[in-house]
């Protein structure tokens, strides 16, 4: 069953054949992937359900849409159409959050441009005492972002994330705030660039940045600025070009310092960082 599945996903160039049929397979016979080997042979239904369900991750539907789950960290989230499904790279920024946070008791951390809420989240769980607030704008995003953090202590906070008004109360008083932005380029964006799961099914607003990629994290810059209590942190993901561009944003605002770029598992630049001047 696996074997077919993992042909069927290679002929329609779906990166992780092998990785994606187990987990699929897994999904339908209601087992963790590791224990396929043991698992009872499918019924003739679960068959069915599950070559529906290769079918239409050939057609490139994401994994995480048709399984209805997201893994980020130590979380499994809810995610589906209408929210962008967390990526392993953006688990890095939220590493080197906790290691900032770790001689704190008692921060305060916002996650702006919350979507799922996995970075709220990821440090709710992993720093006990974080008051986390999550900041999200579009609707559908909302709904799974609610869902996730139904029953934890993240604020949940519907505002724009640019907007001066958002956690207005919080200004000058915030630990660290961590930022997973839009950030793509509209301009040469195209399916070469970027795959089926990200095109046609992440929300754009989750995704495209502007022209250029940086029309949400240029005023964003002043925005944290003014939340964050001298001292405080900033970690804000961005496209593999824009190290030099977000470095220089940050410097030229004038409110930061320690301006740091650090790369991804593929030695990418992936996200950057820089303290509030005191």
């Amino acid at each position: 069953m696996v074997r077919e599945a993992e042909r069927t996903l290679a002929t329609a160039a779906v990166s992780s054949p092998r990785v994606d049929a187990e987990l699929l397979a897994a999904h339908v016979l209601g087992v963790a992937r590791g224990r396929l080997a043991a698992a009872p042979d499918p019924t003739a239904a679960q068959l069915v359900t599950f070559r529906e369900l290769v079918a239409r991750r050939a057609a490139r539907v994401p994994l995480q849409h048709l399984t209805g789950r997201a893994p980020f960290r130590h979380l499994e989230l809810v995610v589906g159409p209408g929210v962008f499904v967390p990526r392993p790279e953006t688990e890095l920024l939220v590493s080197w959050g906790l290691a900032w946070l770790r001689e704190g008791g008692s921060p305060t951390v916002v996650d702006l441009c919350a979507g799922s809420g996995a970075i709220a989240l990821s440090v709710e769980a992993e720093h006990s005492g974080a008051q986390v607030y999550a900041v999200e704008l579009a609707p559908e995003a909302l709904q799974w972002l609610r869902r996730n953090t139904s029953g934890t202590g993240v604020r949940v906070v519907e505002g724009d994330a640019l907007d001066g008004d958002t956690l207005s109360d919080l200004d000058g008083t915030v630990d660290l705030v961590l930022c997973n932005p839009p950030y793509v380029p509209e301009d040469g964006a195209d399916g070469a660039a970027l795959p089926p799961e990200v095109t046609e099914h992440d929300p754009p607003v989750a995704v495209f940045g502007g022209p250029d990629g940086l029309a949400v994290i240029r005023p964003l810059i002043g925005r944290v600025a003014r939340l964050l209590r001298p001292g405080g942190a900033f970690g804000v993901e961005h496209d593999g070009g824009h190290a030099d561009e977000v470095s220089a944003l940050l410097s030229a605002d004038g409110r930061f310092t320690d301006v740091q770029v650090h790369d991804d598992l593929a030695g990418r630049p992936r996200f950057a960082t820089a303290r509030r001047a005191g």
